[in-house]
């Protein structure tokens, strides 16, 4: 019999939410976006719905503003010929002109694909030449230049809008238009033919297809996964009913649209709740930025919340004696007491004293000095995020929980309810999801949300749902004794340790990756060791945490390369893995993981040389065949190997980094025997 768990409206799996204060009136199994668009533009028109923050200046736009701009845009590509079902893609950071292009090109019946601004020129083509796409909406120059170079391979794509037109002035590209153009055009149209719009907004249907997401392509090409309004809508609706969302929410938009998670919480759920959706100036800004916003509805992968903490603890160790003392005591006192009082628990009288004078000195001016003073409900997603990282934000007064699900689920399958977050869980299944465990340990799930199918696909689609509509998500978990699911890895990862000491035992390399990355020195981790001997591991140091580090150190360093392979830097993180063996010696399933060789990377792991995927996932299998080499020399006992590597640079020039790397051996522990 496999496990099973149903997520409901009540109980311990779920909770009745207060209403949402838009939208309730519109029945969430006939709508769609852009009826919730013109809902919120008719019900609340000058409530802002976007802000833009431009030249350091932060514009805003209403939902009345938001409502006439997706008329023209529609209108525009009406007249440029785009028609019902045609796919329009979508390039670009997050900007309200870039999700209002979305909006009217569902308004058309057509289908936006938002594709990752970061990828290369050639990373495009299969996706554009898959969705057969002719029209294509893109942010800027850079976007530009990378369409016209594809062109060649992909003769359909006939019109190309962009949003930004510095530097594109001398362009004379046929089918090249700025979106201002396609703006005005439709305004002229929309005055002409004023029912044109709505009309074109009543044809459509909650089963229409709304979006289709292009997966990562980990082992080959990406897959596009095609979502209808009512996928997204519910699962939209679900999530916000959950945490009890309203349209008074702040929400920072920053990651990339292309990846569904950040679609899902700055698309889906801002038209489901009617919340206002913060866009930054640019990547570089977006620290600042948050600190301005200060969200109240905030998401974000463990990489961004590492990230954050790292340059916390930086700034920390520049800090002067007694600032460094004070800081160390409240947070020891946090780590002690601050997860029990996040979960409504009683900390006694004392330490309630004591944790609100740290809130006061330390705490609090944390908060807002990481932007999240006003932060209710922050998810984190994509991958498993370190115990003692989201003990931190939890300690500190941060309502830090995690969220499970995929592109294929429209996001939300589990979430955590406020007072039973964990770092070992994803939480319970959320209202509509059941969840089943096979007997080879994969996680099965049921939910109104998932794909209707892989585009042009049928064969990945039947793999991964049956014929009674179960999801096959690839992970391997279980449920816990109070409903929660935790994950360990993918199944195709989860594997043996062969021979030796630990023959037999289980290891799950994600597990292993993740406890290293906690450290603020270790930005990226890829480890080894099904079906061999021993596990062994392979790191990329955090460049600004070690250099802030060496320089303290008064050690010189001439760039990543050099300072990577130094001494004292191999010492700093064979100390990080020994204790990382320490903690897993503790784990009776896993202590066979120990790591007993490591060995520092001459380069930083890079989506553009293929060994991450868009959403920073480890290319595992590819970093293998890569670094060949590295693994023989790890299991072969060697003390240096020697390495080259061709990488790209993002001028599209590619070039070579070499480097005789050290190994290093680890102490690994005795596992610790339960107590009878």
């Amino acid at each position: 019999m496999t496990p099973y768990i149903q997520g409901t409206t009540a109980g311990p799996d779920s909770f009745v939410a207060g209403p949402l204060e838009t939208g309730d009136q519109v029945p969430p199994m006939l709508t769609t976006f852009p009826r919730l668009l013109l809902k919120h533009a008719a019900e609340r028109a000058s409530a802002p719905a976007m802000r833009e923050k431009e030249y350091g200046i932060w514009q805003t736009h209403s939902w009345a503003d938001m409502a006439a701009l997706v008329e023209r845009v529609a209108c525009g590509l009406h007249q440029a010929g785009l028609r019902r079902g045609e796919h329009i893609v979508i390039v670009g950071a997050n900007r309200p002109r870039l999700y209002a292009t979305m909006l009217a090109a569902q308004s058309l019946g057509a289908i936006p694909v938002p594709l990752y601004q970061d990828a290369v020129a050639a990373e495009c083509v299969f996706p554009i030449n898959n969705a057969e796409v002719r029209f294509a909406l893109v942010e800027d120059q850079e976007q530009v230049d990378k369409l016209l170079e594809v062109r060649e391979s992909c003769p359909q794509l006939s019109h190309i809008f962009f949003d930004d037109p510095r530097g594109l002035r001398n362009y004379d590209e046929q089918g090249l238009a700025g979106l201002d153009e396609l703006i005005g055009a439709g305004k002229a149209f929309a005055q002409q033919h004023p029912d044109f719009f709505k009309e074109e907004v009543e044809k459509a249907q909650a089963g229409d297809v709304a979006a289709m997401f292009f997966t990562s392509g980990t082992t080959g090409n990406p897959k596009g996964v095609v979502h209808t309004h009512n996928t997204l809508i519910d699962r939209a609706r679900a999530g916000a009913e959950f945490d009890r969302l309203s349209s008074q929410e702040d929400v920072l938009a920053y990651l990339p649209p292309a990846w569904i998670g950040q679609n899902i919480f700055s698309y889906a759920q801002w038209l489901v709740c009617g919340y206002t959706v913060n866009c930054p100036e640019s990547a570089s800004t977006v620290n600042i930025d948050l600190k301005e916003v200060g969200p109240t509805y905030y998401f974000a992968p463990p990489r961004v919340f590492e990230g954050l903490l790292t340059s916390v603890m930086i700034r920390m160790e520049d800090a002067g004696t007694l600032k460094r003392k004070m800081f160390h005591y409240f947070m020891d006192l946090a780590k002690k007491v601050g997860p029990d009082r996040m979960d409504g628990k009683s900390i006694g009288a004392g330490n309630s004293l004591l944790y609100w004078l740290g809130n006061l000195l330390v705490y609090g001016p944390l908060r807002n000095n990481l932007g999240m003073n006003r932060v209710r409900v922050a998810y984190t997603a994509g991958e498993a995020i370190g115990p003692d990282l989201f003990s931190f934000y939890r300690s500190i007064g941060i309502n830090l929980k995690q969220l499970y699900g995929s592109t294929e689920t429209a996001v939300f399958v589990c979430l955590q309810p406020d007072n039973e977050a964990r770092a070992d869980t994803v939480g319970v299944p959320c209202k509509g999801v059941e969840i089943k465990v096979a007997d080879n340990g994969e996680i099965l799930v049921k939910s109104p949300g998932l794909l209707k199918e892989y585009y042009k696909n049928p064969k990945a689609t039947e793999e991964v749902l049956t014929a009674d509509g179960w999801y096959h998500t690839s992970d391997a978990g279980f449920i816990d004794s109070h409903g929660h699911l935790k994950i360990i890895d993918r199944v195709k990862d989860v594997g043996r340790i062969q021979g030796g000491a630990n023959d037999g035992a289980m290891f799950a390399p994600k597990y292993v990756e993740n406890k290293l990355k906690f450290f603020p020195q270790i930005k990226e981790v890829v480890a080894y060791g099904d079906q061999r001997e021993k596990v062994c591991v392979m790191v990329n140091i955090d460049f600004d945490a070690v250099g802030n580090w060496a320089e303290r150190q008064n050690l010189p360093y001439a760039g990543y390369t050099d300072l990577a392979q130094k001494p004292e830097v191999y010492q700093l993180i064979k100390e990080c893995v020994e204790k990382v063996n320490a903690d897993l010696a503790q784990d009776a399933l896993l202590a066979g993981s120990q790591i007993s060789r490591f060995l520092v990377l001459h380069k930083e792991l890079d989506a553009d040389d293929g060994e991450l995927t868009r959403t920073n996932k480890v290319r595992r299998g590819f970093i293998a065949e890569k670094y060949q080499p590295l693994i023989d020399g790890l299991y072969g006992g060697k003390t240096e190997q020697f390495i080259e590597t061709v990488v790209k640079f993002e001028d599209g020039r590619t070039g070579s980094v070499s480097a005789t790397l050290k190994i290093m051996d680890a102490k690994t522990f005795a596992p610790v025997k339960a107590a009878a």
